[in-house]
């Protein structure tokens, strides 16, 4: 016959019966789990009085089990040690659970793949796992932890914490020899690598050109791509000069895979940057890592 939940013993008192139990000794009992023997001793009386019935016989260097004792372990081993089995299981899930970070296809292949693999060398105990697309997620509701978003600081989510800004050139393979665009020839001769994604001026070879008084200036071809990051590795096999976001590509340009091409006037420029989101305001450990990680590599000052 069952009783009220409200009427079980507590799990403390049942916890270290079953560990009496599974020794058939207080003091190694006690041991296993870091108390005093008096304080063991205490909880099996305890529950002896609540059930109302003796569950040891206590020799003078010996216990051994009751009838009603040995009932209760029987049954009571099991439950706690399935308990063990799963509180045990859930800790090694959560502790092994990846951190994810979301971001668009671009940020992803040309600013924190390149980077990724430093950062798991130095710590193997930490998986990245990483969620490149063009869409905006909701961070909880997707069970992502951090999100690189490009935006206005006015349509920056509160808590975000700004990466870098965004400075667009020219950019192009050194082969093509065009470390300076001084003339509209210099142009009319090239391919122009165009990305066709949202509309923003300052991703537009015609604002570039219209920017220099270039309006009319016809290019030998126009290669597009609805992709950035596909773009700008056409420009590395010097396949044409892209309109380069420097912060990005930041690693092709200091390893001379990519030159910037100055123009005799400024361009279109931007007002967006990059921004760092957490989707808890206090994130597990591992996050905090990767957080720390992802602001030094932008150079923002923890």
């Amino acid at each position: 016959m069952s009783i009220a939940l409200v009427r079980l013993p507590s799990l403390d008192l049942v916890r270290g019966f079953v560990a009496v139990g599974r020794r058939m000794s207080i003091t190694l009992a006690a041991h296993d789990l870091c108390l005093t023997q008096s304080a063991v001793s205490r909880q099996v009386l305890a529950l002896e009085d609540m059930l109302g019935v003796r569950l040891l016989v206590r020799g003078h260097r010996s216990i051994a089990f009751t009838p009603e004792g040995e009932r209760l372990f029987r049954s009571a081993d099991g439950v706690v040690q399935q308990l063990q089995d799963v509180i045990g299981a859930i800790r090694v899930s959560a502790a092994s659970k990846p951190v994810t970070v979301t971001t668009s296809i671009g940020v992803a292949g040309l600013w924190l793949l390149p980077r990724l693999g430093d950062f798991l060398r130095r710590h193997p105990g930490i998986d990245v796992r990483l969620s490149a697309s063009n869409s905006l997620s909701d961070l909880r509701f997707d069970g992502l932890d951090l999100a690189i978003r490009y935006c206005t600081p006015e349509a920056a989510p509160e808590g975000a914490v700004r990466l870098f800004g965004e400075t667009v050139a020219p950019v192009a393979h050194p082969s093509l020899g065009l470390t300076a665009l001084r003339e509209p020839a210099q142009l009319a001769d090239q391919v122009l690598l165009e990305f066709d994604g949202e509309y923003r001026p300052w991703l537009q070879w015609s604002e570039w050109l219209a920017s220099q008084g270039w309006g009319e200036l016809k290019p030998r071809g126009v290669l597009r791509f609805n992709q950035y990051d596909q773009m700008i590795q056409a420009a590395i096999a010097g396949q044409g000069v892209a309109l380069g976001r420097l912060e990005l590509i930041g690693l092709p340009l200091a390893e001379g895979r990519l030159l910037r091409c100055d123009l005799p006037r400024p361009g279109p420029a931007s007002a967006n940057a990059y921004w760092l989101l957490r989707s808890e305001a206090a994130p597990r450990a591992e996050v905090e890592e990767v957080v720390r990680w992802i602001l030094a590599e932008a150079g923002v000052a923890g």
